[in-house]
Order: C-alpha cells, then sequence, then structure tokens
C-alpha cells in the first residue's frame, strides 16, 4: 500500500514520518484561487475540504500504479480570522498587518482533509473532512515580529505563522489537535483512514516491513 501525501509542506511531512509512516511527496501544484472562487458554499469547512480533495485528485495518476494499491492523502489549512477566511500571507507587507489583528486575541485554523483509496485497477473510495482548533496567540514586541517577519517564515504558511517552528514562540496555546495546526490533523486522517478500509496499523506495518 504506498501512502502518497499530496503536499509539499515539510511539517506534514515531518508529522507522518513522526508518526510511523514513511509517504511518496506529489505536489499538485492546483489553482487555490481559481477553486476557492468557483465555490458556492465558502464556509471555512467547505473550502478547505474542497481544496484539501482538489489536491488529492489532482496527483491520482501519479499515484495509481497499474495493479498497486494506493492511498492518497491531501490538505489544505487556512485560518479563520475575524470573520475572514485567510491563506497564506505570501508577503512581509500582508504578514505584519495579519499580526496586528492576531495579537493578543485568537483564530480558528481549520484544515481540510482528503483520503482517496486507490485499489490498482480502477476502482477508488474517498473520505473527506475537516478539523477545527483555536489558536490563542501572544502579543510579541515591534521587535520580535519584525524580526520574525525577517526569518521569511510566516510568508507561506497558514495564517503566518508555525506552532513547530519559530512561530511557536508567539503562541500562547491551543484548544484542540496540535497535529492539525501543524497542517495534518492526525486523529481526523485516522478517521478518514477507516472509512476508506485502513487502519494506521496497516501502514505502520508497511514501514516496519
Amino acid at each position: 500500500m504506498r501512502f502518497v501525501l499530496a503536499s509539499a509542506s515539510p511539517a506534514r511531512l515531518a508529522v507522518l514520518r513522526a508518526a510511523g509512516i514513511e509517504p511518496s511527496v506529489v505536489v499538485s501544484g492546483v489553482d487555490e484561487d481559481a477553486i476557492t472562487a468557483a465555490l458556492a458554499d465558502t464556509s471555512p469547512e467547505n473550502v478547505t475540504t474542497t481544496l484539501a480533495l482538489a489536491k488529492a485528485e489532482a496527483v491520482v495518476d501519479t499515484a495509481a500504479v497499474a495493479g498497486s494499491a494506493a492511498v492518497v492523502v491531501g490538505c489544505d489549512s487556512m485560518l479563520f480570522l475575524g470573520g475572514e477566511l485567510v491563506g497564506k500571507p505570501g508577503t512581509a507587507e500582508v504578514a505584519r498587518k495579519r499580526w496586528a489583528g492576531m495579537a493578543g486575541g485568537t483564530g480558528v485554523l481549520v484544515t481540510g482533509h482528503a483520503v482517496l483509496r486507490l485499489d490498482g485497477a480502477g476502482g477508488r473510495v474517498t473520505a473527506t473532512g475537516s478539523e477545527s482548533t483555536t489558536v490563542r496567540f501572544a502579543e510579541p514586541s515591534g521587535e520580535e515580529l519584525e524580526a520574525y517577519l525577517g526569518t521569511g517564515e510566516p510568508l507561506q504558511v497558514a495564517g503566518g505563522f508555525t506552532l513547530d517552528g519559530l512561530g511557536g514562540w508567539f503562541v500562547e496555546g491551543i484548544d484542540g489537535d496540535p497535529s492539525s495546526v501543524i497542517g495534518i490533523s492526525l486523529p481526523l486522517t485516522r478517521r478518514l483512514l477507516a472509512e476508506v478500509g485502513l487502519t494506521v496499523v496497516d501502514l505502520w506495518q508497511q514501514r516496519t516491513g
């Protein structure tokens, strides 16, 4: 059973490796803005789940090896802050403005997941879901924030912060699943694997031989 992670995120890869799975990484390259713009339901859960499914589906042809079974996992994370769903800041200016609204407050990190099980003969079973975790932010000083922005880390991560990197210094706490904030919820992924007839033990056995 080949396990394919449809994401370039090193944080998601690290979470899976630490949890006993060694995935193959295939980056989807989907147009997230175009997909989101076409949605009628723009709730945080639907947006992230739809994007996760699109990413997983985009790598199916690469993941599907004739006669070989595989499971593909796609994920998408966004921060729901002040009634707005925000993704990666992209620039230091956007990240700075975002932190002005985040500092000392809370936001909800929403992560959508999609699991596709491929039987190697053209058959497919799909399960999707989302996980929401409340994040309580600290108030970094101006000097701390500029130093953080200068590292480039917050520019390319959902919400403009990390829990498992430098951004962890500026998170007071969370209410919910920490792995979801990092990028892939282990509890949710386990439930979705069960929906397609797999257990994490199946995947551990693959890794340990």
